[in-house]
C-alpha cells in the first residue's frame, strides 16, 4: 500500500491535522498517512557573497562591499541558493525520518495568496531530496477537522514543483525582496552619516507616508476665508457650490434673507456591518491603548495555537458558508464573554457581503474554544489578551446584528433653491451597537433631521490641519494603496517602530499609544526617497502583478528580476542628489570618504578579506600589506599620533570586534623590537624625546626623573617614568609616578 506523508507549516497545524484523521499516522479513508512539520521557515536566503556562481575572490569581496561601486548586482548570475536556519536541524531530522517509506509527499502548508507555505514545503523537500517522488498539494479554508478531511482525500497533484504556481510566485518575491538589499547600501551610503538606513517595499512606504504627513503638518498655515451659507433651526447647513469665497468677512455681499427650508425628499437607507478586522486594523485600534504592534503579533499567535482566535495572518475579508456555520452555535456564548446583549444578535443566516465560499482561511475571528471570561485569557495568556478577543468578538458578532438603518432627508432653501442640505436620521442603530468608532458616523448624521426655518450666515472656512499621523492613519492609507497585506503590515510596522537595541540600533519610527513620529534615521530616510523607485507606493503592486503573470507562464522571474539593476542604478543617482542637499539642509558633515582598503586572501582563514591599509599616519605599502596576509609581524617608525607624538608600533592581522561588528584589522602593539626581538622603550613619550641615556636607564628597568612633559591638554608637568614590556602596560608600555 502506498504510503502518504504530509507536512505542516508548524506543530500545531500538525496537531490539528492527526485530530481530523485520527493520529500522527495511520490510515484514513483506506490511504496510509504519516504526519510531520515544520516549523515556519527552515530555510533562508544564504548571503549575496554566496549567491554568485564562479565568483572569484575579489567578486565575492565586492559583494559583501557596502561602496557603491560594487553596485547593482548582476542577478542573472544569481544561484538564489537557500540555507539552513539556525534551529531547523531538528526539524529536517523528524521530516527526514518520518518520510523515509512514503511513496508521496502532500504539501499541507498554509494556503497562503502570494504563496509562502508552498516555498517553506519546497525548501524542505528540495533539500531532503524528496521532490523525486509524487507531489500534490492540500486546499482548506480553514484547520476545523471536516476541512482537513475534504483537504486530504480532495488534494491536487503536484506534476512539477518547480512550476508550481504558488511555489514560483513566493520564490519570486522572495528573490525581489532580498535584492532590495541593494536600496539599503545605497541610502546608507548616500546618507553617510554611520547609521544603517532600511530600505524595503513596506518600509519605505511606510516612512514615506509618514514623513510627507508631519511635512504637511509642519508647512500648514492656518487661513480664513468667508462664504454666504444658510443654517435651519435644527442645525442643518445649507451650501451653494456656486457660491464665491472672499478672502475677508468684510467683502462678503449681505444680500440673502431668512427663509423657509423646503423638504425635497425623504428615504430609508441601510449600511451593513463593517468588515472583518483584519490583524492591521485591529493592531491599530489596540495601539490606541498602548499595545505595541509585535505584541499583538505574538499574544496573538499564542491564543491562535490554542484556538481560541482564527488564523492570524489571513489575507482574507470574508469568511466561509462553512466556517460560519461551525462558529454560529458559539455566538450566544461569545457575546456572553465580551458583554454584547444576544437580542441584538438576530441575523443568523450568512450575509452576502460577509459570507463567500472562497479565500484561504478565512476573516480574523473567534475560535472553536470561547474562554470562560477575559479574566481567563489574561491568566494564560497575559493583560493583551482580552483585548484583542473583544475587538476580534466583536468584529465577528457584528456581522450578526441588523443593518443600520436610517433615513435620508434632502431640501433646499425655498427663497434661494440653489442653497441644498441634507441630514441622515438614524432609525435603528443595529450594528453599531455591537462594534462601532467614530468612523462609522456620517457627517451629515442628525437625530432630527432637517428643520422648517432657515437664517443666512457667513460661514467660515478654515482647511483642517493635517491629522496627526498614528498606526490607524497609516494603516488605512497603506489599505487604500493595497500596499501589504494585514500581516505583513502589522510584522513591518512594529519592526520599524521597534525600539533602540543591540539588535535594532537604528529605527527608523517611533509609537507612541499609536502617534507617529520619525527617529533621526526616520527622518534621513525620508529625505532620501523622493523621486526613487524604492520609495515608489506602486513597487508593491508590480510586485503581486508580476507574481501572478509568472504563475500564468506570462513571463519569468530572470526577466522581473532584471529590472531591478535599473532600479537601483537610479536610486543611486537619486539618493546621492538627495543625500548632499540633506546633509546641506541639516548642517551635517560631509560624505566621509572610506578609508582605503587593502584586499587578499589571509593565510590564517584562507578566506578573502579586506583591512584598512592606514593606521595612524603610516599607509601601509604593498609588501608591508601582502606580509600581512601571510600572516607576518610588520614594525613602523615613527607614526604619528593625533597628539603629535611620534611612536613605534609593531603587529599583525588579528581578529577585532568594534561596536559588536567583527572585523579583521592591523592589530597594533606600541615599541620597538631590537635585533633579539625584546620590546625597546619608545623614543619618545609626551612630547619629550628621551636621551640615549635616558632610553639607556628605561631599557634596563630603571626609573627616570623628567621634567618638561607635556599633556594632550598641552599643559607641562613633571614625571619619573618607568618602562615594562608587559602586554597589559598600556599605550607605549611608559608607565609615569607623579609621586
Amino acid at each position: 500500500m502506498a504510503k502518504v506523508g504530509i507536512l505542516t507549516e508548524k506543530p500545531s497545524a500538525a496537531a490539528a491535522f492527526a485530530a481530523a484523521l485520527g493520529g500522527t499516522q495511520g490510515n484514513y479513508q483506506g490511504v496510509e498517512y504519516v504526519i510531520a512539520n515544520a516549523r515556519g521557515h527552515l530555510f533562508e536566503l544564504a548571503e549575496p557573497e554566496l549567491q554568485l556562481s564562479g565568483a572569484s575572490d575579489a567578486e565575492v569581496a565586492s559583494m559583501k562591499s557596502w561602496d557603491l561601486s560594487n553596485l547593482p548586482w548582476d542577478l542573472s548570475r544569481f544561484n538564489w541558493e537557500y540555507v539552513p536556519i539556525k534551529g531547523s536541524s531538528k526539524f529536517m531530522s523528524d521530516i527526514r525520518l518520518a518520510f523515509k517509506d512514503c511513496d508521496e509527499i502532500v504539501n499541507g502548508c498554509d494556503v497562503d495568496p502570494s504563496g509562502e507555505g508552498s516555498l517553506i514545503y519546497a525548501n524542505i523537500v528540495k533539500a531532503l531530496g524528496l521532490d523525486g517522488r509524487k507531489q500534490s498539494r492540500m486546499y482548506f479554508t480553514d484547520e476545523a477537522a471536516p476541512s482537513l478531511q475534504k483537504a486530504f482525500m480532495g488534494r491536487k497533484a503536484v506534476p512539477d514543483l518547480d512550476r508550481f504556481d504558488e511555489y514560483q510566485m513566493a520564490s519570486f518575491r522572495s528573490s525581489f525582496d532580498f535584492a532590495s538589499i541593494q536600496f539599503t547600501r545605497a541610502a546608507t551610503a548616500s546618507a553617510a552619516q554611520g547609521s544603517v538606513l532600511r530600505q524595503g517595499r513596506l518600509k519605505s512606504a511606510m516612512v514615506l507616508l509618514v514623513g510627507d504627513q508631519l511635512a504637511a503638518r509642519e508647512a500648514y498655515v492656518k487661513t480664513e476665508a468667508f462664504q454666504n451659507r444658510f443654517r435651519d433651526d435644527l442645525g442643518v447647513m445649507y451650501t451653494n457650490p456656486a457660491e464665491p469665497v472672499f478672502a475677508t468677512e468684510a467683502e462678503v455681499p449681505q444680500k440673502y434673507g431668512p427663509s423657509k427650508v423646503k423638504l425635497d425628499s425623504r428615504s430609508m437607507k441601510r449600511t451593513p456591518p463593517r468588515r472583518q478586522l483584519d490583524l492591521s486594523a485591529l493592531s491599530a485600534r489596540l495601539s490606541t491603548q498602548g499595545v505595541k504592534a509585535d505584541q499583538v503579533l505574538a499574544v496573538y499567535q499564542k491564543m491562535y495555537e490554542a484556538k481560541v482566535v482564527s488564523y492570524p495572518r489571513t489575507d482574507d475579508k470574508t469568511i466561509t458558508t462553512e466556517q460560519f456555520n461551525e462558529l454560529l452555535p458559539l455566538a450566544d456564548k461569545i457575546a456572553g464573554v465580551v458583554g454584547v446583549d444576544v437580542s441584538l444578535l438576530t441575523e443568523r443566516t450568512p450575509r452576502r457581503t460577509h459570507v463567500k465560499d472562497s479565500g484561504a482561511h478565512g476573516a480574523n475571528r473567534p475560535g472553536p474554544v470561547v474562554p470562560a471570561s477575559l479574566e481567563s485569557l489574561s491568566g494564560k495568556f497575559g493583560p493583551v489578551a482580552p483585548l484583542i478577543y473583544a475587538e476580534v468578538a466583536r468584529s465577528y458578532l457584528a456581522m450578526l446584528a441588523p443593518d443600520y438603518v436610517y433615513e435620508s432627508q434632502e431640501g433646499h432653501i425655498e427663497k434661494y433653491p440653489e442653497f441644498t442640505g441634507k441630514a441622515s436620521v438614524p432609525k435603528s442603530m443595529g450594528w453599531k451597537l455591537v462594534f462601532s468608532d467614530s468612523d462609522d458616523t456620517d457627517a451629515d448624521e442628525s437625530s432630527k433631521g432637517l428643520g422648517t426655518d432657515a437664517e443666512p450666515i457667513v460661514y467660515v472656512i478654515v482647511p483642517p490641519k493635517p491629522e496627526h499621523p498614528t498606526m490607524t492613519w497609516l494603516m488605512k492609507q497603506l489599505a487604500k494603496r493595497d500596499v501589504g497585506t494585514g500581516a505583513t503590515r502589522t510584522s513591518t510596522y512594529a519592526d520599524v517602530t521597534q525600539a533602540a537595541s543591540k539588535r535594532n540600533k537604528w529605527p527608523l519610527l517611533h509609537d507612541s499609544s499609536g502617534k507617529i513620529t520619525m527617529t533621526d534615521f526616520g527622518d534621513q530616510s525620508h529625505r532620501l526617497l523622493p523621486g526613487t523607485n524604492i520609495g515608489n507606493l506602486g513597487i508593491t503592486e508590480h510586485v503581486y502583478a508580476a507574481m501572478r503573470e509568472i504563475a500564468a507562464g506570462h513571463t519569468t522571474a530572470d526577466k522581473e528580476l532584471a529590472i531591478v539593476a535599473t532600479w537601483v542604478s537610479e536610486d543611486i543617482r537619486t539618493m546621492q542628489r538627495n543625500g548632499a542637499a540633506m546633509r546641506k539642509e541639516l548642517g551635517l558633515d560631509e560624505q566621509v570618504q572610506q578609508k582605503e582598503k587593502y584586499e587578499g586572501t589571509w593565510v590564517v582563514t584562507g578566506e578573502t578579506i579586506k583591512f584598512s591599509r592606514q593606521f595612524g599616519s603610516h599607509r601601509f605599502s604593498d609588501e608591508e600589506c601582502e606580509a600581512l596576509l601571510a600572516g607576518e609581524e610588520i614594525s613602523m617608525s615613527p607614526v604619528s599620533a593625533s597628539t603629535g607624538n611620534p611612536y613605534d608600533v609593531f603587529g599583525r592581522l588579528e581578529p577585532q570586534e568594534y561596536k559588536e561588528v567583527s572585523y579583521v584589522g592591523f592589530k597594533a602593539n606600541f615599541g620597538k623590537k631590537d635585533a633579539s626581538g625584546k620590546i625597546a622603550p619608545p623614543t619618545a613619550w609626551c612630547k619629550h624625546v628621551f636621551t640615549p641615556e635616558e632610553t639607556a636607564k628605561l631599557a634596563a628597568g630603571e626609573k627616570v626623573a623628567i621634567e618638561g612633559f607635556i599633556s594632550k591638554k598641552g599643559k607641562s608637568f613633571n614625571a619619573t617614568v618607568s618602562f615594562t614590556d608587559e602586554e597589559k602596560a598600556g599605550d607605549w608600555r611608559i608607565k609615569p609616578d607623579f609621586g
